[in-house]
């Protein structure tokens, strides 16, 4: 790839970046123009052009503001050109890696607005961030933050490696296979715990609480990324379990409470503990199932406005009395869906504190291959415009899950979510 085209990637990616702030969440922020010229030019998605001098006059502005625009991005990216032209001619090892620059320096922009969620990632970071919400991968299968100092297990996934091993929700990884990961990007992490089936892998966990980090062999596995589970428990009470918010989510959560409710249940328990998140769209599916309120969520912008999510459809569970259970590992889409809950009185939350992870990112991806970038573009709300990023929900009813509890084998949230369908 040579100097122009580089320069025309860096320029077009600074530009896209300024632009996705100004439109809604939910779409691709490439839907919001055609193209991007060779030159960098921005072609706007207008009508066909008329022949009014007023248009006319319209259009030279508009021509005229762009030029100016170009102008001050050349003059704005005059130091990092001349930086490019010196590692060229006189940095120790020649020949440098241009892709590589390239893409540091996508990452260096997006680190400098200080926000964790918005970040650049290479194809291959692609390609494996998009397995979660597809089916399967290789793996030890945990949901986890790539974003901070170290990478932080969100929550394992039931019944994986990661849970067998006894990984938990805050545990920060801090070396894999004797090798220090302190100041490595959280995506190089991930990729050094990703393999085979059947392999082995060791990492250093250091956990709160726990005085010395320690280390955990964990043998890798095919990972099925569970969805919706569901059955029938004693009392006549139906349990439906959502572990993720994927592209399917949504129909397989309908499917299951056609099965649940033709059982004519007395009550119903919502599980959403490590449930780590996902799309969405598929968070308003579901929530669309429980609640017959219109506003499911809103999504707050830069600039003060406010966008709704509402209800859709006839839901099939919007009268069953519901306990929704959650704790730590209850992030994002899935907290969208208990704090709707919550605020509508829908249904009691119990368990302990969850995540907080309230913003909402735009997926863009760059052209040729070059991977995606990641913006965070809106922070969202409940119903009751509370604001959940880095502060979580608090249940209704707090309740613990100790080591003995685990021992011995005892789910003392799911007994008292029982307990409370029982009261009703």
């Amino acid at each position: 790839m040579n100097n122009k085209a580089i320069k025309f990637i860096v320029i077009a990616v600074a530009i896209l970046i300024v632009i996705v702030g100004a439109f809604s969440g939910g779409f691709l922020a490439g839907n919001a123009f055609s193209a991007i010229t060779g030159e960098g030019n921005l072609l706007p998605t207008t009508a066909a052009s008329s022949n009014s001098a007023t248009e006319e006059q319209a259009a030279t502005t508009g021509e005229a503001a762009l030029a100016t625009s170009q102008e001050d991005t050349t003059k704005l990216f005059s130091p990092f050109w001349e930086t490019w032209d010196i590692v060229h001619e006189i940095y120790v090892d020649q020949p440098v890696d241009d892709v590589s620059m390239m893409r540091g320096a996508i990452q260096g922009m997006l680190q400098s607005l200080g926000d964790k969620h918005t970040s650049y990632m290479d194809p291959d970071e692609l390609r494996q961030a998009n397995i979660s919400l597809e089916g399967e991968y290789e793996g030890i299968g945990a949901w986890v933050d790539i974003t901070g100092d170290y990478l932080v297990v969100i929550s394992p996934m039931p019944d994986s490696p990661a849970e067998k091993a006894g990984l938990k929700p805050d545990d920060l990884v801090v070396g894999i296979d004797g090798e220090d990961m302190t100041g490595l990007d959280g995506n190089i992490v991930l990729n050094k715990i990703l393999g085979p089936a059947g392999t082995e892998v060791v990492l250093t966990i250091k956990r709160e609480g726990v005085e010395e980090p320690f280390d955990v062999a964990i043998t890798r596995a095919k990972i099925i990324v569970p969805s919706v589970t569901a059955e029938m428990l004693e009392n006549n009470i139906a349990y439906i379990q959502i572990s993720s918010f994927g592209e399917t989510t949504g129909q397989d959560v309908k499917m299951k409470l056609k099965e649940l409710m033709a059982n004519d249940p007395a009550g119903l328990i919502l599980d959403l503990r490590y449930n780590g998140g996902g799309l969405l769209t598929t968070a308003q599916e579901v929530a669309s199932q429980f609640l017959s309120e219109d506003v499911i969520m809103y999504e707050e912008f830069g600039d003060g406005t406010l966008n709704e999510l509402t209800a859709e459809g006839v839901g099939l569970a919007r009268n069953i009395p519901l306990v929704v259970l959650v704790n730590d590992g209850t992030a994002s889409a899935s907290e969208i869906v208990a704090g709707a809950i919550q605020d509508y009185g829908r249904g009691k939350l119990v368990g302990i504190q969850t995540y907080g992870k309230g913003s909402v990112q735009n997926w863009i991806d760059l052209k040729d291959d070059q991977g995606a970038i990641r913006v965070t573009i809106a922070r969202w709300l409940t119903p009751l415009k509370r604001q959940i990023n880095e502060v979580g929900l608090t249940p209704d009813v707090i309740v613990e899950i100790t080591e003995e509890d685990v021992t011995n084998d005892r789910d003392p949230q799911l007994e008292k979510a029982i307990e409370l369908l029982m009261q009703q």
